[in-house]
């Protein structure tokens, strides 16, 4: 049984939720994000709370039921308040700079990585070793992060390359003479 599934995604003031049979929008300061629902759940609203229920008791509608209710949390928390992925790059001569709607980054390759900025996402870097990607979707934001930290991953030996910030990296000892 799902223990997430039971509780009820509270609606914050100043957010405004369309339900239309199994598609949901969420409207919010953060923008506006939509989804549509499995069949295997069912989906009432009631005064300021959603809440999502199995259709039956299979063992899909059970395993539907939790995940459909955090996408819809994240869904409301994203348009409220948005969220934030952190990353550091690490290295001599390693930095991050944003010049419009790309993100310019040198990480000891012959060459510059310019990755443009997806629609929805907004990077900021307070510093040149510091990423801050944020935005209204969960997944996009998280997706952008881990794109941008697999062009060069932290390295055990010296610990370079580019890492979420509350990522630990552990550290191996060269080689003994």
């Amino acid at each position: 049984m799902s223990r997430i599934g039971k509780h009820p995604v509270t609606i914050p003031s100043g957010v405004d939720v369309q339900l239309a049979g199994n598609d949901i929008t969420v409207k919010g300061s953060k923008g506006v994000l939509s989804m549509k629902f499995v069949d295997d759940v069912i989906v009432d609203r009631k005064d300021d709370q959603i809440w999502v229920k199995p259709r039956n008791k299979s063992n899909r509608s059970r395993q539907m039921w939790g995940l459909q209710r955090t996408l819809l949390n994240n869904l409301v928390e994203g348009v409220s308040n948005g969220f934030t992925r952190k990353l550091e790059v690490l290295g001599v001569g390693y930095r991050a700079a944003v010049q419009g709607r790309v993100l310019k980054l040198s990480l000891g390759f012959s060459h510059d990585i310019d990755l443009p900025i997806p629609e929805g996402v907004n990077i900021v870097t307070p510093s040149p070793t510091v990423i801050e990607i944020s935005g209204a979707d969960k997944q996009q934001v998280g997706q952008v992060a881990a794109v941008i930290r697999s062009y060069r991953k932290p390295e055990p030996y010296k610990g370079k390359g580019v890492k979420y910030s509350d990522e630990v990296v552990f550290r191996k000892e060269g080689k003994k003479k």
